[in-house]
């Protein structure tokens, strides 16, 4: 895909509007012949930059999606990454793509009936991806994807994860709209641990969220103690106005909401949620409205 192609993908807003939520692993925690392919990688002048990998990664998906027949997911994995470097030190996302197709795959095919799934992928193609995932299992395989997703909305035991300095808005003159909180994941971990410990004492055992305690399962089984966690907006920026998204302070909301529960301030917590209700609220009649 050339320079040209990706900055039409950000300016016409084709992306999926989904946001994500990604570990990037130290370097130096991966084997030895995929510590040098990504050393290589990261220095090649060919892989999507950062600006454009997103843009890059959707492409892909709709180059098998659009093909006759469809291809739900690549036969190999992908050898592409999202890269970060911080104090000098390299840190990679690997996209997963063939394993991450296969799991939405199977979700897809879990929440649709056949003969409405068949409308999407035709059944020979359905046996060909659900065999390989399959047969993928079976070898005994330990990969976690080290990327969650979730389309047209941010679940809120993500935000719970993050701290409202490590915000990062860009709204440039160009085609760069990006918010996104960066932390290191052994943060992450306590804070997410603080927050379900926060309402187990002070609303009760069952409000302590199973996918906030999922989060932390799928964080300690998959990251490694030095790694970085990313949550990004994804395409939603590109869905929503400069005004929505300087307001949009949702991981300050939630940290403030959890001191004001232990404080016994249910009035400023009821205020935050309604907060929090009405701007999430907007955000999922566009996708009603798409």
């Amino acid at each position: 895909m050339s320079a040209t192609q990706r900055d039409l993908c950000h300016h016409s807003c084709v992306l999926p509007y989904t946001a994500y939520l990604r570990i990037y692993q130290p370097i130096g925690s991966f084997p030895w012949e995929e510590r040098l392919h990504w050393e290589r990688y990261a220095d090649s002048s060919d892989r999507p930059r950062r600006i454009n990998a997103l843009a890059a990664e959707h492409a892909e998906s709709l180059e098998r999606l659009v093909a006759a027949p469809p291809v739900v997911a690549p036969a190999e994995e992908s050898r592409n990454a999202y890269l970060r470097r911080v104090d000098g030190r390299l840190y990679v996302c690997p996209w997963q793509t063939r394993l991450r197709s296969w799991q939405a795959f199977a979700e897809f095919a879990d929440a649709t009936p056949p003969s409405l799934s068949e409308a999407f992928v035709p059944e020979s193609e359905a046996e060909r991806t659900e065999e390989a995932y399959r047969s993928w299992l079976d070898s005994g395989a330990q990969v976690r994807p080290g990327i969650l997703s979730s389309n047209w909305t941010v679940p809120v035991p993500w935000f719970a994860a993050f701290e409202g300095q490590e915000r990062c808005l860009v709204l440039s003159a160009d085609t760069t709209r990006t918010l996104l909180y960066l932390t290191r994941t052994s943060l992450a971990v306590r804070r997410l641990e603080h927050t379900s410990g926060v309402l187990r004492e002070y609303i009760g055992q069952h409000a302590a969220s199973g996918s906030t305690e999922g989060l932390v399962d799928w964080l300690r089984l998959t990251a490694h103690p030095d790694s970085l966690l990313e949550l990004d907006y994804g395409g939603l920026p590109h869905l929503l106005s400069d005004d929505h998204l300087n307001d949009d302070h949702s991981v300050a909301e939630v940290s403030e909401a959890l001191r004001a529960l232990a404080d016994g301030d249910t009035e400023r917590v009821l205020e935050l949620r309604e907060r929090m209700l009405r701007r999430w609220r907007f955000v999922k009649a566009l996708e009603h409205a798409n």
